[in-house]
């Protein structure tokens, strides 16, 4: 058996983000190509030499993969639930999620790993649905403690947990190939919601089962 969330359980501030997005009004493909060449003449070369006068087109292809993520509704990703699950009420982790995404100050790449679990309350969704929600808001420009919040919240809201928890590791090009120059830096971010937050064993296995995030365990290719 499926079910269907309605919409309202959706936070204000989720649909609020969402529907500035959607109002934007984008310039054409040109537009964007132009846009290009001029940094191409900013940074001192010239956009038409032969190395460079495709870049443009390829740069704007590139951008459309980079950030997907805003043509894409998170909430509707997780509006189909399965309540056959025999009671089962125990943590649901999916860990080592790997993403892409892009800082929103430098435009420089954020590339890490997330772990996402929820302790479920008579329904369960499917295990796809989670990577793709952590990939439709890395596929956006991004602060990683934000991303982290609505990763956690949109799960909470929609699927209306026992408890949501969500733990991401990355690694910031924006200070690692420029700024302080500091590589092998991982950031670690969190947010525990519901039973995550208030209960400390089930916060402590849920740490248990990730391992320790800030123990240089995990790589960043």
């Amino acid at each position: 058996m499926t079910t269907e969330k309605p919409l309202s359980v959706v936070s204000a501030a989720t649909v609020e983000d969402d529907a500035k997005s959607s109002q934007i009004e984008r310039p054409s493909r040109e537009q964007a190509e132009d846009a290009i060449r001029t940094l191409i003449k900013w940074a001192g070369d010239d956009p038409e030499r032969e190395g460079l006068v495709d870049t443009p087109a390829r740069v704007v292809r590139s951008y459309e993969e980079f950030f997907e993520g805003y043509e894409a509704c998170p909430k509707a990703l997780l509006e189909r639930t399965f309540e056959e699950v025999d009671g089962y009420d125990e943590i649901v982790l999916l860990k080592d999620i790997r993403f892409e995404s892009h800082c929103e100050h430098h435009m420089a790449p954020i590339i890490g790993r997330a772990h996402v679990a929820y302790l479920p309350h008579l329904r369960v969704v499917g295990i796809s649905k989670l990577a793709r929600l952590v990939e439709v808001y890395a596929k956006r420009l991004q602060i990683q403690e934000k991303m982290t919040a609505q990763i956690a919240n949109t799960i909470d809201e929609i699927l209306q947990p026992e408890g949501t928890a969500v733990i991401i590791e990355a690694a910031h090009q924006c200070m690692t190939t420029r700024g302080v120059h500091k590589p092998g830096v991982s950031m670690v971010t969190s947010r525990m919601l519901g039973a995550f937050r208030d209960d400390a064993a089930t916060r402590r296995e849920f740490l248990a089962m990730v391992g320790n995030p800030a123990s240089g365990e995990t790589a960043f290719v």
